[in-house]
């Protein structure tokens, strides 16, 4: 086959580009990164583009089912997380998260597993006697924001996150995890992620404790 059918059947045989990501809102496409917002119903993040992300950063916008997921990293060097502390949140991995649900008007604990994101029971008093009047979780903003801890061999650490970077580390460690306890690889992917999240994280204003 010559001319034209050849040229076309090579178009046809070939791999579509793919589709460039857009706004699940307006439809915009999207860079790369890019912000979320959190169907506060669903619990399920949804792409923005800037625009729809500076819209429902205003509060009541779209009546409160949107909200706009922050960028801000915080840490509290002032917090002690000892061994007391974690045994006391009954989490029986190393590492977890916590948000504030506000339709449930409830905190909700999750961890990552490879089956994916974990729900642990939690009990009020014992966030309360553990995280609760941290500085951290003072500046919490529901839905959006989650207090994210890591167990050391003799230490813990704690730090204020947007909520889908938390995701993206259950995401993570779903795609490496291998094993009973995760495999070298999962655990190189864990220290990176820790490494990375210590850069960019300000000191909180401790103004904020009680």
């Amino acid at each position: 086959m010559t001319g034209p059918g050849l040229g076309t059947l090579r178009r046809l045989r070939a791999p579509a580009p793919p589709r460039p990501e857009r706004c699940e809102l307006c439809a915009q496409p999207l860079g790369d990164p890019h912000r979320h917002l959190v169907d506060t119903e669903s619990r399920t993040l949804t792409c923005a583009c800037q625009a729809c992300t500076v819209l429902f950063a205003q509060d009541g916008a779209g009546h409160g089912k949107y909200r706009a997921v922050p960028d801000r990293y915080l840490v509290d060097p002032a917090h002690v997380l000892d061994d007391g502390a974690w045994e006391q949140l009954q989490i029986p991995v190393s590492t977890a998260f916590f948000f504030r649900n506000a339709a449930l008007d409830r905190l909700v604990a999750l961890y990552p597993s490879p089956a994916g994101a974990t729900e642990s029971e939690l009990d009020p008093q014992t966030w309360e006697a553990v995280l609760g009047r941290s500085a951290l979780a003072a500046e919490l903003e529901p839905d959006v924001e989650a207090l994210l801890l890591r167990r050391s061999p003799g230490q813990g650490e704690c730090f204020l996150l947007p909520i889908d970077v938390c995701y993206e580390l259950v995401g993570r460690m779903r795609l490496y995890w291998q094993g009973f306890d995760g495999g070298a690889e999962a655990r190189a992917e864990l220290a990176a992620f820790f490494d990375r999240v210590r850069t960019r994280a300000r000191t909180v204003r401790t103004e904020v404790h009680p």
